[in-house]
């Protein structure tokens, strides 16, 4: 059984480790490959499904542009506008998000009793627009979208609006953040600013206030540049390794048709980001394989 990942700068996601494990826990011959690229998407879902792949995940910067190249979305994926999973099944591709279920999880597991009466989210991108879909969910008052592009801020404001009270929903270019944020309980960086290929802070360190938590939904680096600020300061701020283990579970179970132990993938992944070296090192370099 082979599936993947296909996104650009991921060669220390967990992603191989994690499904493998996995598998082998189920008795499966289970092997995920890291296709690394920023181009070409069309081609490499060609060459995946033509491979006999039985899926692939999909990341960073092709979320939104799955959306055109699959046959059938699910509703969740139809809604939001980003694909992070494609399943191939005779000669059909799928196209799910599970994203929203893994940001849900996350905040849940990490951040229970903070306050959500008004919650600032950088990036409108695919996993952006999985968060403040799942924000909104759960029970956010108010949301306030910060992107830089405003016909994608705009555009996921518009899919916000149809499912969710536009009252509840504000859009904003990062000039206005500085306002939106000294009145927020809690920001979330869904922009690539601060991962390894994107460093940096996605925000001038001054605007994170006491009262603030901070939820960067990027896991490698361990600590990103954010979450060092945040933490700096007293804030309460939690990293994305728990949203890549609950929608890696969700991914698993429409790769496999199985049931996968998601207390078991958080135990393994706590184990595999404790490891020496893992913050600078891909977490299995074998597994990684470039394309130009």
């Amino acid at each position: 059984m082979r599936c993947g990942l296909i996104g650009a700068g991921i060669e220390t996601s967990l992603s191989p480790a994690l499904h493998e494990q996995e598998g082998r826990s189920h008795g499966l011959d289970l092997t995920y490959t890291l296709i690394d690229a920023d181009t070409g998407l069309a081609a490499l879902l060609e060459r995946a499904e033509a491979d006999g792949f039985v899926g692939v995940n999909i990341t960073h910067p092709f979320k939104q542009r799955a959306v055109a190249l699959v046959d059938d979305l699910s509703p969740q994926a139809r809604e939001i506008g980003a694909v992070n999973t494609v399943v191939f099944d005779d000669g059909r591709r799928t196209g799910h998000n599970t994203d929203v279920h893994g940001f849900a999880e996350s905040f849940r597991l990490n951040l229970p009793g903070a306050a959500r009466d008004r919650v600032v989210l950088l990036g409108a991108g695919g996993a952006g627009a999985a968060c403040a879909f799942a924000l909104l969910g759960l029970g956010v008052g108010h949301l306030t979208v910060v992107d830089p592009d405003p016909d994608r801020r705009g555009a996921l404001g518009e899919a916000l609006a149809a499912r969710f009270d536009a009252d509840r929903i504000a859009l904003s270019a990062p000039d206005r953040l500085d306002p939106a944020l000294r009145a927020a309980d809690g920001l979330v960086n869904a922009s690539p600013v601060g991962m390894a290929s994107h460093p940096g802070l996605p925000l001038p360190v001054d605007l994170l206030h006491r009262s603030l938590w901070v939820n960067d939904v990027i896991y490698m680096p361990v600590d990103t540049d954010l979450l060092v600020a945040a933490r700096a300061r007293g804030l309460r701020a939690v990293g994305g390794a728990a949203m890549c283990v609950f929608q890696a579970a969700a991914a698993f179970e429409l790769f496999t048709g199985r049931t996968p132990d998601t207390p078991r993938m958080l135990r393994h992944a706590e184990a595999l980001l404790s490891t020496p070296g893992v913050r600078d090192e891909p977490t299995d370099r074998r597994s990684c394989r470039h394309i130009a």
